[in-house]
């Protein structure tokens, strides 16, 4: 059995500055993610999106914001297992472990979750379901790989115009469909698309999906309307996506629907077990990746104490050197 002072559950963006923060506290700590590479989210949806909102950045890549922050925990050495979930918690001499899939256990002082929204799994598009062949994509991980294609986006919500803004550069065309007049994304975003030479189609479905073997063209039918034919190499299917927390719905956490409720010091109502980022829940909640910093700092120096009495809360800043 393997033992950490701290095990960190989920490898994004708040998780990866957890590492870094327990290292610097002079705490071993693992990181677990059931994805195979660090990021979370960022790195599974949107690795190439503009991040405006972390301070000091007026604008980063999430690839670039993932790598700077495993370089930053590096020095610290934490162990990455990658590919694997956290499955079941008990607890031996009022310590927490967690059983992992495949079987293995890690012994730990404290857990701390930042599993964001959990696994996530996206919605389809219903049209996609009677269609057999490639072409259709819920996620951009590499948007080079669409450069000279015609690409219709499917959606109205933030992911949709994140994806318009990216391609709109790269391919031939591009092509938003929208089944509602109005946006769920960021009006400022919205209006950046608008002024693009895309096309944006509101109040309509695409009804059908043409190709053998790979999308070749989509049917686009407006509310009331006739269908048109589009000429399309790869659809990018924007809907959203369902989240679930797994087994750790399972361990007896208090909950708020999804979110795991914490208190001041980010501890849940499990001994030893916090929890930071947007998996937590308290009331004036804000879900920014700037606000998981601030919460994973405090939950690693809450855990600090709990896992030695002895210890500060406050260790003296970052700069001040060790």
């Amino acid at each position: 059995m393997r033992e950490v002072d701290v095990a960190v559950i989920g490898a994004g963006p708040t998780g990866l500055f957890a590492a870094y923060y327990a290292g610097f506290r002079g705490l071993s700590v693992a990181v677990i993610d059931a994805l195979p590479e660090p990021g979370g989210q960022i790195t599974a949806m949107y690795p190439e999106k503009l991040i405006l909102d972390v301070a000091g950045f007026p604008a980063i890549k999430g690839r670039d914001l993932v790598a700077n922050l495993v370089a930053q925990a590096a020095p610290f050495d934490p162990l990455y297992l990658l590919g694997t979930r956290a499955e079941k918690l008990s607890y031996a001499d009022d310590r927490p472990v967690l059983g992992l899939a495949g079987g293995e256990q890690l012994a730990c002082g404290a857990v701390l979750i930042t599993g964001g929204l959990g696994s996530f799994t996206p919605r389809p598009l219903p049209v996609a379901e009677q269609f057999v062949g490639d072409g259709i994509v819920y996620f951009v991980p590499q948007p080079a790989d669409l450069a000279d294609r015609d690409v219709l986006i499917v959606g109205g919500g933030d992911s949709a115009f994140d994806w318009a803004l990216t391609l709109q550069p790269l391919a031939r065309s591009v092509t938003l469909v929208h089944r509602r007049e109005k946006f769920r994304a960021h009006a400022a975003t919205v209006a950046r698309v608008l002024g693009l030479p895309v096309r944006v189609v509101v109040n309509a479905e695409v009804t059908k999906l043409h190709g053998d073997g790979t999308v070749t063209g989509a049917e686009v039918t407006v509310r009331g309307g006739a269908a048109e034919l589009l000429p399309v190499d790869t659809v990018v299917a924007a809907l959203g996506f369902t989240a679930d927390l797994g087994p750790l719905a399972e361990w007896g956490l208090r909950l708020d629907r999804r979110h795991v409720v914490v208190d001041s010091t980010m501890a849940t109502n499990l001994p030893r077990v916090f929890a930071a980022g947007d998996i937590t829940e308290y009331p004036g909640k804000v879900r920014l990746i700037a606000t998981g910093f601030g919460e994973a700092a405090t939950a690693v120096n809450n855990a600090a104490v709990v896992i030695d009495p002895s210890a500060h809360l406050f260790p003296g800043h970052s700069s001040d050197g060790t």
